[in-house]
């Protein structure tokens, strides 16, 4: 695939990767609606194909994400819909997705929601990743307390963990750095 070196304008002055930008913006990761796929780092690239045409690259938070059809679709539906046609998805699974691709916004709604992130991996353990079968402790999203325990490695989604505040009491989940 060769890449256009120039931009090509679009009908508003932005160019069509742009215009494809802001429709992939407005979905909805259909796991954690509060995120948009674009936030949530499912969209890897967006670029023109030497027939003119889009090329979306999308990256699933793991191979085996049960809501990668639905995103799919979702994504046709948003570019179809904005006029961006003809275009291509492609499903690119190396690199694999990771939790250090959620956007700064992505964080902070995730984090409305009560759902805790993971740091920039380097900031896990040193510049490793470090498979902890003790975690340590999440500060509460809701009281900020340090003693939380895990309850279930898996909750919602297979890429979240559940876990729960011995101050508070409430649940809480986060989300695993990968």
């Amino acid at each position: 695939m060769a890449r256009v070196t120039a931009p090509v304008p679009y009908t508003d002055g932005s160019t069509r990767e742009q215009a494809a930008w802001s429709a992939l913006a407005s979905v909805p990761d259909p796991e954690l609606p509060a995120i948009s796929i674009v936030d949530l780092g499912i969209v890897r690239e967006v670029s023109l194909a030497a027939d003119g045409g889009l090329v979306v690259a999308l990256t699933p938070t793991y191979s085996g994400c049960p809501a990668t059809a639905v995103i799919r679709a979702d994504v046709e539906a948003a570019l179809t819909t904005a006029g961006l046609s003809p275009f291509r998805i492609e499903t690119r699974l190396a690199p694999a997705w990771s939790t250090d691709w959620i956007s700064k916004q992505g964080r902070a709604r995730l984090a409305d929601y009560r759902i805790v992130t993971p740091g920039p991996a380097g900031e896990q353990e040193g510049a490793q990743s470090v498979l902890h079968f003790h975690p340590r402790p999440l500060a509460c999203p809701h009281c900020a307390s340090r003693r939380t325990e895990r309850l279930a490695a898996f909750g919602s989604t297979a890429c979240k963990a559940l876990h729960r505040c011995l101050d508070c009491g409430e649940p809480f989940e986060h989300f695993k750095p990968l």
